[in-house]
């Protein structure tokens, strides 16, 4: 059997950010509608070891069905080796024979449609005159949620805060050169200068403990929770999750994923209710969205195996047009 591979130059190349905008709307509404599905993920954390292993299968039925399965190592110490902490495959199997179609860098997909899901978000729950962006956070995912968000909203104001200070200016000095003509680009010294004002904020970090406070907030914020995807984890404090309307990709991941979530369901600070909606009911229409101009807003992503299909369906169509990646016979 031949199977398509594609390393990580190839899907960054072949996996473009609007397109897959448009691909984790089509997904998620997919998800909603009963017409993809997925089980939790399952998680194998090795006895001394730095990292976990997860994996995340997935199927999407109709006229041309697809398995897929994610297998993703998380190191959360990577980036001091200059690695993504995200390191793995995705491989894609026919839907009426089995047989494997295609092998994908899993590090090049989980960074673009992360992002790309994130921009959907902000698309559709941040207030349309929103233009000050906030980004906690100087690595894979907050270079990639940069080039994202602004397809979806025109920022004049981009503040970023990092503790690894020469990090957030390498990601401002990028910043300049690809949008600096229109935006006006900021390293800042903390986390609450950086949200001063902000109508979106992406904190994607490494943290345990909450990287921002409710009180930092502006009235009406977007608030993009990227990082902190395990249980034992958390961005976002008790006071903004119970202050938020809340938005998830999933009820299941967060109820069982979700730190943050979590323990303000522990504390009594938030009921079971206070999830509004899944993402994909709002991309199918469902659901309405933030609830006015006033509102703060919060999607807590934690990355679903059906983003992680369509994200790599997208870059293999893309890659087999242009002639690009490396046949097998397996």
């Amino acid at each position: 059997m031949s199977v398509i591979v594609l390393g990580e130059t190839d899907v960054s190349e072949h996996l473009e950010l609007g397109q897959c905008i448009e691909a984790m709307a089509a997904a998620l509404g997919a998800l909603a509608c009963g017409e993809a599905e997925m089980p939790l993920r399952t998680v194998l954390r090795g006895g001394g070891s730095a990292g976990m292993l997860g994996l995340m299968p997935a199927y999407r039925g109709g006229e041309h069905p697809v398995y897929s399965l994610k297998a993703v190592c998380v190191f959360p110490g990577n980036p001091t080796l200059g690695l993504d902490a995200h390191q793995g495959t995705v491989t894609l199997f026919d839907g009426k024979t089995g047989l494997p179609t295609a092998i994908l860098n899993g590090s090049a997909v989980t960074s673009i449609r992360t992002a790309a899901v994130t921009a959907l978000a902000t698309r559709l729950l941040a207030r349309e005159d929103a233009d000050e962006l906030a980004i906690l956070g100087s690595g894979v995912q907050a270079q990639m949620h940069l080039r994202a968000l602004m397809l979806v909203r025109p920022f004049r104001a981009v503040r970023i805060h990092s503790p690894n200070r020469e990090h957030a200016r390498s990601l401002v000095a990028a910043g300049e050169a690809q949008f600096g003509d229109d935006v006006r680009f900021e390293a800042c010294e903390s986390a609450r200068e950086a949200l001063a004002g902000a109508g979106v904020v992406v904190t994607a970090t490494n943290s345990t403990e909450p990287v921002l406070e409710r009180d930092w907030l502006a009235d009406g914020a977007h608030v993009n929770a990227i990082g902190a995807s395990i249980p034992s984890s958390r961005e976002l404090d008790v006071a903004t999750i119970a202050a938020a309307e809340l938005f998830v990709d999933s009820r299941e991941s967060a109820a069982n994923e979700a730190g943050d979530y979590r323990l303000a369901l522990r504390e009594g600070a938030i009921g079971e209710e206070h999830i509004r909606a899944e993402l994909g009911e709002l991309a199918i229409g469902a659901h309405p969205g933030r609830s006015g101009p006033g509102a703060i807003t919060v999607f807590r992503s934690l990355g679903l195996a059906v983003e992680d299909l369509a994200a790599a369906e997208l870059a293999v169509a893309s890659a087999r047009r242009a002639g690009a990646g490396t046949e097998v016979d397996l």
